[in-house]
């Protein structure tokens, strides 16, 4: 087959072209340039390109950039900057992935006539009857079935995950048996468009109004202030200036108020979740799994909680849908989730996704 791999000079995408070449498949790699501003983390670096496009010849295989800077600001860092202008905590990699590594790179796979595309990502696609479903990497260490939790339908019979059923250690032996110069490359951890050095505040700073607010406690009564109240989040601890003493947690944040309210750990539980922005890439819509018992992971690599899968009014909430909600309700309580993080649904086995949605409502 005709093979387009996503290479972000990544050992995963390394690894992923020796497995394709290997294979007997005709592989192109490419790298798509998305961040146009200055950037020394993450995975939009000018080395991250050098990386690729000297792997590719490593592996003797041609290397393509393409452009979709634009789109990248369309859908990753302008949404990423309208989110903190509302006071919820977006998650920029999920978008990316979404509309960019996939969308937008199976768009032009198509357009270019390859057979498939393929990313270095640790999960797995298996069949389901006579569908395809997204399913944990072997690694799950290195699981990342949760970014790509929205592939459904023919995306999923187009898109390849060559090193989804490998252990990290066996990627990096691969690599390192083809002497590629990223085996031994760490793993990105950042946002690509923030720098270390102006950090959060500094990037949100250069492209919005943040505005100061009080922290209060329960009963109103004011006990600081933050410099920023759009750069403080459900949960967070640190940065409030409150000094020692008992722990407090940030349990509520309203930016139209300019007012930061903080309480113990107990005030951060809830009983369940909302979820809007809906994807069901294998049930379908929620009301396949109306009333089913599932396993919620809030986080790239968070921990999993039991919860019921509620519709509130009852009615089909299709796939993609911003319009429509569901309620989770957890096995027992949990910490609230930050309005904006992304949410996906796991079947009781711990194995296949079934679907996602972005927080509403943490209570």
């Amino acid at each position: 087959m005709k093979v387009l791999l996503a290479m972000s000079g990544g050992v995963d995408s390394s690894a992923a072209a020796v497995v394709l070449r290997d294979d007997g498949h005709d592989v192109v790699g490419v790298t798509m340039r998305l961040w146009g501003g200055e950037s020394d983390t993450g995975c939009c670096s000018v080395s991250d390109v050098d990386d690729a496009r000297r792997v590719a010849q490593q592996v003797g295989i041609d290397h393509l950039v393409f452009n979709f800077s634009d789109d990248f600001d369309a859908h990753v860092v302008g949404p990423y900057v309208d989110a903190h202008v509302n006071g919820t905590t977006p998650n920029p990699c999920i978008e990316c992935n979404r509309h960019l590594k996939f969308d937008r790179l199976i768009r032009r796979g198509r357009e270019l006539g390859f057979d498939a595309v393929a990313t270095g990502h640790h999960a797995r696609i298996a069949p389901d009857g006579g569908s395809l479903r997204v399913m944990r990497g072997a690694d799950r260490a290195k699981d990342q079935s949760y970014v790509v939790h929205m592939l459904s339908g023919a995306d999923l019979g187009y898109v390849m995950f060559p090193v989804g059923g490998m252990q990290k250690s066996e990627v990096r032996e691969l690599a390192a048996r083809a002497g590629l110069r990223t085996a031994a490359k760490p793993d990105s951890q950042d946002v690509c468009f923030i720098g270390s050095t102006a950090g959060r505040g500094g990037f949100l700073g250069s492209r919005m109004d943040l505005h100061p607010a009080d922290v209060v406690d329960a009963s109103g009564r004011k006990l600081g202030t933050v410099d920023a109240v759009e750069l403080v989040t459900l949960g967070q601890r640190r940065g409030l200036g409150l000094g020692g003493g008992d722990k407090r947690y940030v349990v509520d944040v309203s930016v139209a108020e300019r007012r930061v309210t903080v309480g113990d750990e107990e005030m951060l539980h809830s009983q369940g979740v909302t979820l809007g922005d809906l994807s069901w890439p294998h049930a379908g819509d929620a009301t396949a799994v109306q009333g089913a018992t599932v396993l919620v992971q809030g986080s790239a690599h968070g921990e999993r909680h039991e919860a019921v899968v509620e519709v509130p009014d009852g009615r089909s909430t299709g796939n993609h849908s911003a319009g429509s909600t569901v309620r989770l309700v957890w096995s027992r309580p949990q910490r609230r989730i930050s309005p904006g993080q992304t949410v996906v649904l796991y079947d009781t086995t711990d194995t296949f996704v079934l679907g996602g949605g972005i927080v509403t409502d943490p209570r």
